[in-house]
């Protein structure tokens, strides 16, 4: 009998009380595609997984667009007086696809540090216009690339400068910084078939934006804050790679300085919206690749990064009970409003993130 009035107890308190099996909201953590935002608790671990797809069309040199046909008779090929280089560049990138799907670890030995790992599968695809001969506009056709594997491992610790917020306690901000290292795992000599302007089709390794790795061992810094009012949420982060040394292949891609800042809104426990701006700028690429040559513009190191603005919106769900309990998912949207690119260079179009995590 006591027995049956004690389940009954229970079952009462279940049907009477909010069912919150976790003490988390979905603006916890920062948007789905802002890394390193937050520290875990002493024992927690948590893993995650987010596709990034990524678009890009058209050319621009600085902040202006310029055709094919104008890159083709009025830009300087860097390789003329080689043996098959025209004077001018002939190959023209149109669109380009990129899709990385990572893979992460955190995990916390101790409320001061909190371990992090990460991996990641890469696939691009670059569609190229191939004109005809050593000059004019006439096209001879048109071909693609489409380089994929794994690329470079990042290794490091988040460290709370101002703790692991705590919501139950009212707690309303974090501070963290991140020290972490990106291992050369990646590939930097993946080749592919092209068309050439004489009509040939040779195997030739492919120009930088379209390897997979970097070929140098990168410092990856970063710095987060963020802070709650009520159902509101703000946030920033500054995130740099820094490269060291030279790559076997005889380059090293430019450093990589990103600024994003975001205010998100929390109407329910269970889902946040938010709305970010991102400022990145990409420095060129120093060195040269003797095996990357020809009459196309990526294989210009000059002809490589910039400075970039992104507006982005996203969403952010969690499980509050049940089956899905402490499950995340996020999305992001963005595109372009402002880009000065180190041209003539692709044009970025659009870009998505998906992203789920859960932590233990």
């Amino acid at each position: 009998m006591k027995n049956s009035l004690r389940a009954g107890a229970m079952i009462a308190a279940c049907l009477t009380t909010p069912a919150l099996a976790h003490d988390v909201m979905a603006d916890d953590h920062a948007p789905i595609g802002v890394m390193a935002d937050h520290a875990h608790k002493q024992g927690e671990f948590m893993v995650s997984v987010r596709h990034m797809h990524m678009e890009m069309s058209g050319n621009q040199i600085g902040t202006d667009s310029v055709s094919p046909d104008e890159i083709v008779t009025t830009i300087p090929n860097r390789f003329f007086g080689a043996p098959g280089q025209p004077p001018t560049l002939r190959i023209v990138p149109t669109s380009m696809r990129t899709d990385m799907t990572m893979v992460g670890a955190m995990y916390a030995p101790t409320d001061w540090v909190t371990l992090i790992a990460m991996g990641s599968y890469v696939e691009k695809e670059m569609e190229h216009i191939t004109y005809a001969g050593g000059a004019g506009t006439n096209v001879r056709g048109n071909f693609t690339t489409n380089p994929k594997g794994f690329g470079d491992i990042t290794l490091g610790g988040i460290f709370p400068i101002l703790g692991v917020a705590d919501r139950k306690a009212d707690v309303q901000r974090e501070l963290n910084v991140r020290a972490a290292v990106s291992i050369p795992t990646g590939s930097t000599t993946k080749t592919a078939q092209i068309l050439t302007p004489m009509g040939g089709e040779p195997t030739v390794r492919v120009p930088y934006m379209m390897q997979i790795g970097s070929g140098t061992w990168d410092l990856k810094p970063s710095i987060t804050y963020k802070s709650w009012h009520g159902s509101i949420g703000l946030g920033s982060q500054y995130a740099g790679t820094i490269r060291t040394g030279t790559n076997d292949q005889g380059y090293r891609f430019g450093d990589v300085h990103e600024l994003t800042t975001w205010i998100s809104y929390r109407p329910a426990q269970w889902i946040s919206l938010s709305g970010r701006i991102k400022g990145r700028t990409t420095s060129r690429v120093q060195g040269i690749d003797p095996m990357i040559t020809g009459p196309v513009q990526t294989a210009n190191p000059d002809f490589q990064g910039g400075e970039r603005v992104d507006l982005i919106g996203g969403i952010n769900l969690v499980g509050t009970h049940g089956p899905l309990a402490g499950h995340r998912l996020g999305i992001e949207v963005g595109a372009p409003v402002y880009q000065d690119l180190n041209g003539p260079q692709m044009t970025g179009d659009w870009m998505f993130t998906i992203g789920w995590q859960k932590a233990f």
